[in-house]
């Protein structure tokens, strides 16, 4: 068997409901995070947040439009971030359309402005058992990912 058998290999459950069920559930999780207060915007703010406390991330999310793809400063933010949760066990996802993130989590709360959304990060909040359950659905997808060899699955978010 080659490489390209091997890869062409759906173990995954293939189809657009699966991908379009990660989107909504993301779509959920960000919202339920935000309402709750766990959730942190900002590639500095994310990496300083990782170094304090790595143990109450409990998600990550990276986003990049096409412009930022020749961004090389974000790209190298980005693999550094991609490795700190790998080596932390924190699930991550991307989402190539910033505009729909935006329209989800808003301006910052505080000053009203409109923020950095490169990298999201879901927290633990203080509250004790609490299970969300498009987390749980996040992650499993996220699990799923890896058994195909897509350590950073890329997540289409719905419209």
């Amino acid at each position: 068997m080659t490489l390209e058998e091997i890869h062409g290999q759906e173990l995954v459950p293939a189809g657009h409901d699966w991908m379009q069920g990660a989107g909504k559930a993301l779509h959920e999780l960000l919202v339920s995070a935000q309402r709750r207060g766990c959730l942190t915007a900002g590639v500095y703010e994310s990496a300083k947040l990782m170094n304090v406390d790595p143990d109450n991330v409990a998600f990550c999310v990276l986003a990049t439009d096409e412009e930022d793809e020749g961004d090389i400063a974000l790209q190298i933010h980005f693999t550094l971030i991609q490795a700190f949760c790998c080596e932390n066990d924190i699930d991550i996802v991307r989402v190539n359309d910033v505009a729909k993130l935006a329209a989800i989590v808003g301006p910052s709360e505080e000053s009203g402005e409109p923020r950095d959304l490169h990298c999201i990060l879901i927290t633990n909040p203080n509250e004790d058992g609490w299970k969300d359950p498009a987390l749980e659905k996040l992650n499993s997808f996220c699990e799923e990912s890896r058994n195909v060899n897509d350590w950073v699955p890329t997540i289409a978010l719905p419209e």
